[in-house]
């Protein structure tokens, strides 16, 4: 199995960047979908930012359309112009089997590190 790890998370005025990091401890070279999540208390985690290692496709979610950017195997997801309501955990998630869109597939999460964005 791999084991996601994430780091970079932290408190951040609205308007900043952060970059958070997602290493995959274990055997990675079977996994073929990354991606971050992010989860606040009174929502359902949604998906942030995601890679199809195969095929290169990537996602953003539309809030983050125009200031997110990914790298190879998601291991770095930097998001600049933060605000508030970019406030929750996030998650890094791996899954091996292709079907990057289908949340089900994420079977290899990591713990989570906190974004809080204030204004």
């Amino acid at each position: 199995r791999v084991q996601p790890v994430e780091s970079g998370g932290g408190s951040v005025q609205a308007g900043g960047s952060l970059k958070l990091s997602c290493e995959l401890r274990g055997y990675a070279g079977d996994v073929v979908c990354v991606a971050w999540f992010r989860w606040a208390p009174g929502t359902e985690r949604e998906a942030v930012a995601g890679i199809d290692r195969g095929t290169g496709r990537t996602y953003f979610h539309d809030s983050m359309q125009g200031r997110a950017t990914i790298s190879r195997d998601a291991a770095y997801l930097r998001v600049t112009g933060l605000k508030p309501e970019d406030t929750a955990t996030y998650f890094c998630a791996a899954a091996r089997q292709r079907g990057c869109g289908d949340r089900r597939n994420y079977v290899h999460w990591g713990q989570g590190t906190q974004v809080t964005v204030y204004s």
